[in-house]
């Protein structure tokens, strides 16, 4: 059995001393001590409620107050917590208690550490949203900013792996633009989500104390209050929404990740990648290795194990708190850390490779424009499932022949359909096939344009 704690939030009931092994289980001082500044100030606006509430006099108030700024400024100085600290919110009433005296003994009236980590989380999480929305919105500025460099570039788009059209490379960058900002709207509602007040809702049935909980609303900086204390305590969607949020963040920089690292293989060649960002051999002295691309690829892996393992707790439990909400901050804390060092390592391994315009430009053959040929008949009255087979015969007879589409005889597109005319071989330029597509969202010169302006405006809106 272990010593009994000198300084402890329960235990008033219990005549043995707590196992050492449950001791060991049960302490979650490790994974919540970064809270303490987030349970510090919510300290403080309890006292201010208990003031109103009339549990506190002014004097008592001022003084608790004070002396958790002063608990904030140890901790601050690096203090650590003692052994006999349960968790984050027993480490600050020790060290309140040794500040202030015994008026630190009334600060918990009214309040449980089921609205007190709760609230906690909620701070720390939009706190984290904005945090995180200033690293998207980095890598989105590098994203952006090759993008402008290589508008006049052309590469071959991929569908199944398989090269398709040609593009823009400029277009296929802002690809990775876009998903991004999708990801800053999941993490504005994840924080939309954090935004409700839960400190007052007690263990389970609310304060019977009256804490006026606007006071609390408003000294914190919250939007809402929560509406039902028992769904306050056990209530952890917003730490769900952001860490779903999350795996969509690592989920993109994983694709993004994959296209930069076939595009950097030998046999593609696309990309360069440079040194700062990338690692050796220990054997092989010619490797270079795009480890903070693959890192990146792999994190999708471990941000979607974080969020399943807080889900699959949240589907079990009954009703209002479970300590199986303990270990929420342990898989949330990851997630977060986690994505914030690939945001990174993603934005400066892109910021620093070279595109090889040569290279991407000559991996266009005549066959990516077997469209073009379609919608060259479909234009001159053929239907699009017409065409469809005519062009099909030719990129068949290419293929029997070892040739391209460009290398066929004139007399070969008569007897694939009588509506080419010798102005086809125009149609096989992917210049021209790129020009075509000036449709919305589309990856002609204007449109790219279009979309880098829009680009440039959400980025500016910050």
């Amino acid at each position: 059995m272990s010593a009994p704690e000198s300084h402890k939030l329960w235990g008033g009931r219990f005549t043995l001393p707590t196992a050492a092994a449950l001791d060991a289980l049960n302490r979650s001082i490790g994974v919540d001590f970064r809270l303490w500044p987030h349970d510090i100030r919510l300290s403080r606006a309890w006292a201010v409620g208990l003031r109103e509430a009339g549990v506190l006099d002014a004097m008592e108030c001022d003084t608790i107050r004070s002396g958790l700024s002063k608990v904030g400024e140890r901790l601050e100085s690096g203090e650590q917590p003692a052994p006999s600290d349960e968790d984050v919110h027993t480490l600050i009433d020790r060290l309140l208690h040794e500040e202030v005296g015994d008026v630190a003994s009334k600060l918990h009236t009214g309040r449980s550490r089921n609205d007190q980590v709760a609230t906690a989380t909620r701070l720390w999480c939009i706190e984290a949203c904005r945090a995180l929305s200033d690293s998207v919105r980095a890598l989105q500025s590098v994203i952006l900013k090759r993008a402008e460099s290589v508008m006049t570039d052309l590469l071959p788009a991929y569908t199944h792996l398989q090269r398709a059209q040609p593009v823009s490379a400029s277009h296929w960058m802002l690809a990775h633009f876009w998903s991004l900002q999708r990801d800053l709207v999941r993490i504005e509602s994840a924080a939309h989500a954090a935004d409700v007040l839960p400190l007052g809702s007690g263990a389970i049935a609310g304060s019977a104390f009256p804490v006026p909980r606007n006071v609390l609303r408003d000294e914190l900086g919250f939007s809402e209050i929560s509406p039902n204390s028992i769904d306050a305590v056990g209530d952890r969607d917003f730490a769900a929404d952001l860490m779903f949020a999350v795996t969509m963040i690592a989920t993109h920089l994983s694709r993004l990740a994959e296209d930069l690292i076939i595009f950097g293989s030998s046999e593609f060649g696309f990309v360069r990648f440079g040194d700062a960002f990338s690692t050796g051999s220990s054997m092989m002295p010619q490797k270079r290795n795009p480890d903070a691309l693959e890192l990146a690829r792999g994190s999708a892996a471990r941000a979607t194990g974080d969020l399943i393992s807080l889900l699959c707790a949240l589907k079990g439990l009954p009703s209002g708190y479970n300590k199986d909400l303990q270990d929420d901050k342990r898989v949330l804390f990851d997630a977060v850390d986690m994505i914030e060092l690939v945001l990174a390592a993603v934005s400066g391994a892109l910021d620093e490779l070279k595109f090889d315009s040569a290279r991407m430009r000559a991996a266009i053959s005549p066959a990516l424009m077997a469209t073009d040929l379609a919608d060259y008949l479909v234009t001159r009255g053929a239907s699009f499932r017409e065409a469809h087979a005519a062009v099909g015969t030719l990129v068949r007879e290419c293929e029997n022949n070892e040739c391209e589409l460009d290398s066929l005889p004139f007399a070969s597109y008569q007897r694939a359909h009588r509506l080419f005319s010798e102005d086809v071989l125009g149609w096989l330029s992917p210049e021209r096939s790129v020009a075509r597509r000036e449709i919305q969202g589309g990856t002609g010169a204007g449109s790219v344009a279009a979309q880098i302006e829009k680009a440039r405006k959400l980025l500016a809106a910050k």
